[in-house]
């Protein structure tokens, strides 16, 4: 299922949401594509940077401390890229009209913080070293914890979604649950190894939506438009 557009207006325009977009883009066009390898290898969140549990001879990059910011600006692809940006612009512009623009930047940065705490957290727990070193990377933390916070805030809106070849309404409390729901159970079964799944870390996605949905309430200004029908 892909999010095409929602059905709720805004008061105003949404300025931090456009930046975020427009920051993800140029660091992927004018730092990453030159040297695709070298920026992930040096920007990169890895795990075993927290824990110094890196394998040896392992190449790591500029250190946990500041990779958990600049991780959230990376991708790893165009079609990384374009996903969680079109995420992000149909959620965000709501949330950020009910939280306004100082509030939710810091909502957007402590999500992705809160997400990649959490699969740093089942990494080291129950993942090899070999796994605590695979990086980390996406804006995808960060934009789970908007999802959360809009299923909260605008469960009964619409969203136009595209399934398959199909593009239907669908409430967003159906949308957005139906995400949870699966990365819950893609993360049960990566368990295991907690960056099986094609790369995708499952448990940021988790943790950011549950913060998100968990916190939006102290982080409102004034309650978002209604839907549009």
């Amino acid at each position: 299922m892909f999010p095409l557009k929602d059905n709720v207006p805004t008061r105003s325009f949404p300025i931090v949401t456009l930046t975020l977009i427009a920051i993800n883009a140029a660091v992927w066009i004018f730092y990453q594509l030159p040297d695709l390898n070298g920026s992930i290898e040096r920007f990169a969140y890895q795990p075993c940077e927290v824990t110094s549990s890196c394998p040896p001879g392992l190449a790591v990059g500029e250190g946990w401390e500041s990779t958990w910011l600049t991780s959230m600006f990376m991708h790893g692809s165009w079609l990384h890229l374009i996903g969680n940006m079109i995420f992000l612009w149909v959620f965000g512009n709501n949330v950020e009209d009910a939280m306004g623009r100082g509030r939710f930047l810091l909502f957007y940065l402590l999500s992705g913080i809160a997400a990649t705490t959490l699969q740093t957290v089942v990494t080291l727990w129950v993942g090899t070293d070999v796994d605590a070193a695979v990086p980390n990377l996406g804006a995808s933390g960060a934009v789970s914890g908007v999802l959360g916070a809009y299923l909260v805030l605008l469960p009964t809106a619409s969203v136009l979604t595209l399934v398959f070849f199909f593009v239907l309404e669908l409430p967003a409390g159906l949308f957005l649950g139906f995400w949870f729901l699966f990365q819950l159970w893609e993360g049960g079964f990566s368990l295991a190894s907690p960056q099986a799944g094609g790369g995708v870390a499952f448990f940021a996605h988790i943790g950011g939506f549950v913060f998100g949905a968990a916190t939006v309430r102290f982080w409102i200004k004034r309650p978002p438009l209604q839907p549009a029908y």
